[in-house]
């Protein structure tokens, strides 16, 4: 049996979780704008750059807006950004994180999947986690204890949501992950079929609305997911690592999923690794 992730018993300043979620709706319906306004305008990256390490103009446009506006309502505060830094360090009571285009490949093609997301974490996870879902106009919120809401409307997960037919994972940016492909013919077997569409944050985001699952990712930066899985703890997903520990943002790996669904989709991951190796 997994150890079930739970909603930690960390509290925060309300104050400064109530500010932090106004602010980030602002910045995420202001991104929502601007990825649509912009969104498959053919974008050239150089020649040599691999799909998977694009950055736009887009990009850059809204972490500049997004340090501006961050760094002015909270000062004492870091913001660390995707396309700017290459590592997050653990020395602060709070950071901002935050990916500006998730799914760029898929932006930059003008296909509907992608997403801005922003997150005030501390060190036992996310405490405010914001998603723009552009194409389907919605924003997605959610603060330590407080639940998740999509476009304002409360969401939790109610049981059997595991016997959704679909799970969601994503390749890393050197392609398929070790035993990705024992992993997709096991759920296969099993009448599942795994999806990769190409957004870490909307694929953690799906289980969070109960439309999958579960979500692997095998490899993540804490800025692709840290918006999303604030959303997934508060609806009430369990948050595991590759060895099923519960960990909100866990080093070794990341599986969000449906409580009902969480221990069948874990032994698929732990069984595609152990074959690979």
């Amino acid at each position: 049996m997994t150890v079930l992730s739970s909603r930690p018993a960390h509290p925060v300043d309300p104050g400064l979780v109530s500010i932090a979620l106004e602010v980030a709706g602002r910045l995420a319906n202001d991104a929502s704008d601007v990825i649509m306004a912009t969104a498959g305008r053919g974008v050239r990256p150089d020649s040599d750059e691999s799909p998977f390490d694009w950055v736009t103009d887009t990009d850059r446009t809204l972490e500049r807006h997004t340090r501006r506006v961050l760094t002015a309502e909270f000062p004492s505060i870091p913001v660390f950004c995707e396309n700017s830094d290459v590592d997050v360090p653990g020395d602060s009571e709070f950071r901002w994180v935050v990916d500006p285009v998730d799914g760029t490949a898929n932006y930059t093609a003008g296909m509907p999947w992608c997403a801005y997301s922003l997150a005030l974490v501390d060190r036992w996870g996310p405490v405010v986690g914001v998603v723009a879902d552009p194409y389907r106009s919605q924003i997605y919120a959610a603060a330590r204890g407080r639940g998740m809401r999509a476009n304002g409307t409360p969401v939790r997960l109610t049981e059997r949501q595991g016997d959704s037919l679909v799970v969601c994972t994503e390749m890393t940016r050197s392609g398929p992950w070790p035993g990705m492909g024992e992993f997709i013919s096991t759920a296969a077997i099993a009448g599942t079929g795994v999806r990769v569409l190409g957004s870490k944050c909307l694929a953690v985001a799906q289980v969070a609305l109960g439309h999958v699952a579960a979500a692997v990712l095998h490899g993540y930066h804490e800025w692709d997911v840290a918006g999303a899985v604030s959303l997934a703890v508060e609806s009430g997903a369990v948050v595991l690592d590759r060895r099923g520990a519960g960990a909100q943002l866990p080093a070794d790996g990341l599986l969000v999923a449906a409580p009902d669904a969480a221990d069948e989709v874990l032994g698929w991951w732990q069984s595609a690794l152990q074959v690979e190796s």
